[in-house]
């Protein structure tokens, strides 16, 4: 007998691909719900990485000049994540609001979490702040 896992899912906020010359002919994905970054990744082979909102350090948008002339920027994250310390949405539409969108979401989260980041910095620098 099997039990169904069930966890209640958080809301979707965003969802965007990478755009290519301003249209979304990619197989990248990106998904931002109230807690987590999901990235989308593959056709034949998928891989799905994830990043917790709260754990998002620095927000830097980049737009060159082709990107927009075709309406489009990147995101780039800098995160205290592991696996993924620089997660980048690449390409997408409307960059600019999509940035303060989650600048906003990191400190609703922290917030929510009683979570500064000075904590999340606590593995590189020890008490007296000198880096580690």
């Amino acid at each position: 007998m099997s039990k169904k896992l069930s966890v209640e899912p958080s809301e979707l906020l965003w969802k965007d691909r990478r755009r290519r010359l301003g249209l979304p002919l990619s197989f990248t994905k990106y998904e931002i719900y109230e807690d987590k970054l999901v990235l989308r990744k593959g056709f034949l082979k998928t891989t799905v990485d994830e990043t917790m909102i709260y754990r998002i350090m620095d927000i830097k948008l980049v737009r060159t000049l082709g990107q927009k002339m075709f309406g489009v920027g990147s995101v780039i994250l800098m995160s205290s994540d592991k696996s993924h310390p620089q997660l980048e949405l690449k390409s997408i539409k409307q960059s600019e609001t999509v940035r303060n969108f989650l600048s906003e979401l990191v400190d609703k989260q922290r917030t929510a979490r009683g979570i500064s980041s000075r904590e999340l910095l606590g593995d590189i620098f020890d008490g007296d702040g000198d880096e580690i």
